[in-house]
């Protein structure tokens, strides 16, 4: 909302500076009006627009949470009870099919919480405060704390700043990016450090691992949705996770890129802009 109106804003500004106002299709001159006082109804315009554009996209979201979810969880229930009342009388054909549906509905599920998830990181956040980074990233390491333990891996971080944002996103942005250094471990025992970088006017946070590591040719396309490197088989997952990770950013005001080599792990940088900074 506030990139949208921020863009607006622009847009209107510009509009003045050429002495040309587009008021319903038309200069404002042609309506007789002036041009400053057009320049506020186009802003209210494109302020409506956007509005709703967020309704429709909340919309989209109910009807994924829930009238998409309810066909798949019949789907997947009855097969269940399919396999529970007459798997005995089925040859092996015909569980190993049963399986695959199961399975399919299972990912698919996922798949619509993810983009659920995905469209709401611009419609469902908070508003901005100052919320310790280090809260957020221990709250991951939390919610991750099986698959640490499961895998042996150790986490480690430095002094991390004082950021304006908002602690749920930002959460869901770290245990986002150490779920995939857990998913996409090496040989290795995995080890993650989280460091920060103060520059002028933003942080820079790295999120370092030992992983299997990346090829530069994907650095762009790991962050497009559904973009997979690997055969869901040896990795499980939507292909939604970093995407998820860039549009949190790009909503903080931030950039978000990855360093990598082939066998030599990954290092994650986001930024994160000071306030007050220009």
């Amino acid at each position: 909302m506030q990139r949208g109106l921020a863009a607006s804003r622009e847009r209107a500004t510009a509009l003045i500076l050429s002495g040309v106002v587009i008021v319903n299709g038309q200069p404002a001159q042609k309506a007789g009006m002036p041009v400053a006082e057009d320049a506020e109804i186009a802003l209210k315009e494109a302020h409506e627009e956007l509005q709703r554009s967020n309704a429709e996209l909340e919309q989209f979201a109910y009807v994924a949470s829930h009238d998409l979810q309810e066909p798949l969880r019949m789907v997947s229930s009855y097969t269940q009870l399919l396999m529970r009342r007459y798997g005995e009388r089925l040859d092996g054909d015909a569980r190993e099919f049963t399986a695959y549906i199961i399975d399919g509905a299972g990912r698919m599920k996922q798949l619509i919480e993810d983009l659920l998830a995905y469209s709401r990181v611009g419609t469902k956040g908070k508003e901005f405060k100052p919320v310790p980074v280090e809260s957020a990233l221990r709250r991951a390491i939390v919610n991750l704390r099986a698959a640490i333990e499961e895998s042996g891996a150790a986490v480690t971080y430095e002094s991390l700043p004082v950021a304006q944002a908002d602690d749920t996103q930002l959460a869901q942005l770290f245990q986002n990016l150490i779920g995939n250094a857990l998913k996409f471990r090496s040989a290795s025992v995995p080890r993650i450090h989280v460091s920060c970088v103060q520059k002028p006017a933003e942080y820079e946070i790295v999120v370092a691992d030992n992983g299997i590591g990346i090829e530069a040719q994907y650095f762009e396309r790991i962050f497009m949705v559904f973009q997979r490197l690997h055969n869901k088989g040896e990795y499980p997952g939507t292909g939604i996770g970093l995407a998820i990770c860039k549009k949190v950013i790009e909503r903080h005001g931030g950039r978000i890129w990855v360093e990598s080599s082939p066998g030599e792990g990954s290092a994650f940088h986001f930024t994160l802009p000071k306030e007050g900074a220009a």
